[in-house]
């Protein structure tokens, strides 16, 4: 890729971030909102958490691609944890303690 493009793509990046923040944030930052429109919002983290971490454990490209047992077995842990606890570090502890027990055990 020619230099030139890539610094044209990185600035058009940067005024797409900005205009999108700026659209909330300074045009009706001040406003209050309607109510079901922060109900919407207030699970935009639920939708988003799974949509980053599903490909890194139904396809990392530290197994080139193949779905590895471990990884699922560490997700299927800390979900079903986090669901039945509610709590976040008790989830993210076991899904931690899996993978490296798993990698400590593998090796």
């Amino acid at each position: 890729m020619d230099k030139s493009a890539l610094w044209i793509v990185i600035a058009a990046l940067g005024v797409g971030s900005f205009a999108l923040r700026f659209v909330f944030l300074g045009l009706v930052g001040d406003r209050t909102m309607p109510p079901w429109l922060l109900r919407h919002l207030r699970y935009t983290a639920v939708a988003v958490m799974p949509a980053l971490v599903a490909p890194l454990v139904l396809w990392p490209k530290a197994t080139e691609g193949e779905t590895d047992p471990l990884r699922l077995s560490a997700a299927f842990l800390t979900l079903a944890v986090g669901y039945l606890t509610k709590n976040l570090y008790a989830a993210m502890g076991i899904g931690a303690a899996v993978m490296l027990g798993g990698a400590w055990l593998g090796s």
